[in-house]
């Protein structure tokens, strides 16, 4: 069983930055994919990034440019960088593991959720 805790949400300004941190615990595999969806209020939950164990990216079209995902696979962690924050972006964003994919279906494992508020 493997376990995601979300940390790093909050309130900002437009133009701001935020940085979202995944800790993972229990059965991990380095080899997965790691990955960060988003879901705002009466929408759907949206991918946002996924990085593979090699450290191959990618990044939903709304977001490439502005947020940058990483991870350290020694420290069984994930980043999500997120610059030039948007009304937009404010939404619960949830970190995920498994198969590489922007798939909502490909990730076994989630995190709670951190809430990310951007201000206009």
């Amino acid at each position: 069983q493997v376990q995601l805790v979300e940390s790093g949400g909050g309130l900002v300004q437009a133009g701001g930055s935020l940085r979202l941190s995944c800790a993972a615990s229990g059965r991990t595999f380095s080899t997965a994919a790691m990955a960060w969806f988003r879901q705002a209020p009466g929408k759907e939950r949206e991918f946002v990034a996924t990085i593979t164990s090699a450290g191959g990216t990618l990044y939903a079209r709304s977001v490439r440019g502005r947020f940058t995902i990483s991870r350290d696979n020694a420290k069984k962690m994930s980043y999500l960088q997120m610059n030039s924050l948007k009304p937009e972006d404010t939404a619960v964003y949830y970190c995920a593991t498994g198969q590489w994919s922007v798939e909502k279906r490909s990730y076994d494992y989630w995190g709670q959720g951190t809430q990310v508020t951007v201000s206009s």
